[in-house]
């Protein structure tokens, strides 16, 4: 029945319209700019919000919204579906994920139960998919061309993932446009390797990239790290946010939010939440985050520090269940509430 009504309720906005008013590509070929910069001519800069006006509606998008509601023209956030699993070293599936976040948005309910209100009419654009690269190199440049005419244009850029290695183009993007930030990743790995499987921009490394952006970072919900993380970078694994400070230390929330600057960009590994929680992730660690506790966190750091993007990553669908695939979207539906709340 709720289902039913939701459904109802969406379709009562508008019609869907056509979806054929522009094209975006993410791959790295010659454009006419680029082919003035190659015979001395000076190129066309075009406008950031010039770009988002030519991008197009995608068929399915983040909450199932009518188009007026989903307008990248007039949109404030935005959703990056980032389906790139290039360097997973476990159990793959992620690069499943954004695809059934999106599908699992579209039972969320657009009323928000802790905080009494409805937080979709600031519109929310989602964008085609960045298809993954052969590379993980070709991989951040692709999501960086995708990502900077967004935050550029100083909208909210919400990307769901895929694995945890594409953070490192978005958290440099938002730095470029942003000046100093400071990063908090919820999550159950350190993930702060120099070099992973013959790779610097593998899962495993981002946080040690994340470093070379930015010295600011708050670590929450770790519980598994290695020998050469923890003799390479004491000073971060001194000020991990663990769940056993979390549940002895009442004043938990206040050690993550001293760890972090004013400006904030938040990257979510699904595996952080506990897996009685968040089962479909491809390494799962028990001891996690509880969700209540995830949200009390996001709000008082939405609340206290201007949150600039943010990401979910590393959701693994396991059909027949649908359990994590929901939780990131309601996840997601969460940071665009908070952000609202400021």
């Amino acid at each position: 029945m709720a289902s039913r009504c939701k459904t109802t309720q969406r379709q009562a906005m508008a019609p869907r319209k056509d979806h054929s008013r522009g094209r975006l590509c993410y791959e790295d070929k010659p454009t006419a700019e680029t082919a003035m910069t190659r015979t001395g001519e000076t190129p066309v800069s075009r406008d950031p919000s010039e770009e988002i006006a030519m991008l197009p509606f995608p068929e399915n998008n983040f909450l199932n919204l009518p188009d007026e509601l989903s307008d990248p023209r007039t949109a404030r956030f935005f959703i990056l579906p980032a389906p790139y699993e290039g360097t997973v070293s476990y159990a793959t599936g992620t690069g499943d994920g954004p695809s059934q976040i999106i599908a699992a948005s579209e039972q969320v309910e657009l009323f928000d139960d802790e905080l009494k209100a409805e937080f979709f009419q600031c519109g929310v654009a989602t964008l085609p998919p960045v298809p993954p690269a052969d590379t993980p190199e070709e991989e951040m440049r692709r999501l960086a061309k995708a990502a900077d005419p967004i935050i550029q244009a100083g909208k909210f850029l919400l990307t769901l993932g895929g694995e945890h290695s594409i953070s490192y183009p978005l958290v440099k993007a938002a730095a470029q446009a942003h000046g100093e930030i400071s990063v908090l990743q919820i999550d159950a790995h350190a993930d702060l390797r120099d070099v992973y499987k013959d790779s610097r921009h593998s899962h495993a490394c981002i946080m040690r990239r994340v470093l070379e952006i930015t010295p600011r970072i708050a670590q929450v919900g770790i519980r598994n790290f290695s020998k050469e993380e923890f003799e390479a970078c004491p000073q971060q694994v001194a000020n991990f946010i663990t769940p056993r400070v979390i549940r002895s230390d009442p004043k938990w929330i206040e050690r993550t939010l001293s760890l972090l600057g004013e400006k904030v960009y938040i990257t979510v590994d699904i595996d952080g939440l506990d897996p009685s929680e968040a089962p479909g992730t491809g390494t799962p660690e028990p001891g996690g985050l509880r969700w209540l506790e995830l949200c009390d966190l996001l709000r008082r750091v939405f609340a206290e520090r201007q949150v600039v993007s943010a990401d979910i990553v590393e959701v693994r669908p396991l059909p027949p269940s649908n359990q994590t695939e929901f939780l990131a979207a309601r996840l997601a539906y969460k940071l665009i509430a908070y952000a609202q709340l400021r």
